[in-house]
């Protein structure tokens, strides 16, 4: 049993030995290194850019009453279309108990008037019938009783006005409507029924009944890094892609570079702004989020290789080309090329192959013969 014992231990520790070995002289040989080989391609090459920002109206029109008073009434809402001079609320008016008391004091005055010049033309009339006055006299005495009617109707209108903001004659030019000034959409009524309103005048803007824009006319508003801002110019070309409304790409061109910047968290940007268009059958909303892609530079049909395959060295860079087989070894040939644009995957190649070349690519350590790699 003994012996027995022994004998499996001398084994053991013999195939120990041997495994020991036999790993060593794995471990001791020297490892081949084996290379992807990348191919030289004809691609079109385009370095692009995106800017972030939003879509918004060209234009946003603030109608602001031209008087002072209470909304009486709302005949709008918020994206309700309107069209220009339509009537969007009404204003009732508050008179000034100092403008009221003067005005009803002028009609008064011009009533008594207007009596007293009635009482002297029909005399003077009576008398120029009877041919007691002359023709001059007539004509003075009428001309006085025309005055003080039209002063009346003047005074009456004038207290309607002070009173009602409006006289029954011009009923249609009513400051009292507030009307549209220009046809669309509107964004928002931030005023309701009941609240005060003042006009627009030198030391105030006035209250804003309701803001319009022509939501068919969009414009993207984004920012650009400085470094890319160069490579900007007006006229260029843009995708425009809004959050909101997925799987939809808008075309867009480039109107307005900013000629100042701005920082943004430590950032210098500068505001671009670009024409969207907006097919009939996409409503786009004021304010909705988007991202416009620019095309910076670009070059079709060109030879181009990946851009892991570039080496450089003190700035100059260069390829290995794949020349065959050394034994179980690749061999690679250092050939010096020119570039030119490159879009962070690809690069283009101006110079230093003709295109049937293969490129030493990616390293992969492998013991085996590689063979069957190739």
């Amino acid at each position: 049993m003994k012996k027995a014992l022994k004998i499996t231990l001398f084994v053991l520790l013999g195939l120990a030995v041997v495994w020991t070995f036999v790993y060593l002289w794995k471990k001791s040989r020297p490892e081949i290194e084996v290379f992807e080989l990348e191919k030289v391609d004809t691609l079109t090459i385009t370095r692009k850019t995106v800017a972030t920002g939003k879509v918004n109206p060209r234009d946003e029109i603030s109608i602001v009453p031209q008087l002072s008073g209470i909304v009486s009434e709302l005949l709008k809402d918020a994206g309700d279309k309107v069209q220009k001079n339509e009537v969007i609320a009404r204003i009732k008016v508050i008179p000034d108990v100092s403008s009221l008391n003067s005005a009803e004091s002028q009609v008064e005055n011009a009533t008594l008037t207007l009596e007293l010049a009635t009482k002297d033309f029909e005399r003077v009339k009576k008398l120029h019938d009877e041919g007691v006055v002359t023709l001059e006299e007539y004509q003075r005495s009428e001309n006085s009783y025309l005055n003080a009617q039209k002063n009346l109707n003047s005074a009456k209108n004038n207290l309607d006005i002070v009173k009602n903001g409006v006289t029954e004659k011009y009923a249609s030019y009513s400051n009292t409507n507030i009307k549209s000034t220009v046809t669309g959409t509107i964004l928002s009524v931030p005023i309701k029924v009941g609240n005060s309103v003042i006009q627009a005048n030198t030391f105030n803007a006035g209250t804003t009944i309701a803001t319009i824009a022509d939501m068919s006319d969009m414009l993207f508003v984004g920012n650009i890094d400085e470094t890319e801002v160069g490579s900007l110019n007006a006229g260029m070309e843009l995708n425009v892609t809004i959050g909101a409304i997925k799987d939809r790409v808008f075309n867009a061109r480039l109107e307005y570079i900013s000629p100042q910047s701005k920082e943004e968290n430590g950032a210098i940007l500068f505001e671009i702004k670009a024409a969207v268009e907006i097919p009939n059958d996409v409503f786009v909303r004021a304010g909705y989020s988007a991202n416009a892609e620019i095309i910076l530079e670009k070059a079709e049909n060109v030879m181009t290789i990946p851009e892991s395959a570039v080496v450089f060295d003190n700035g100059e860079p260069y390829v290995q080309v794949y020349e065959g087989m050394t034994g179980k070894h690749q061999k690679f040939t250092k050939k010096n090329v020119t570039l030119g644009l490159s879009d962070g995957i690809n690069v283009q190649v101006i110079s230093g192959l003709d295109g049937s070349e293969q490129l030493k690519g990616a390293q992969i350590k492998k013991e085996a013969n590689i063979e069957d790699k190739q």
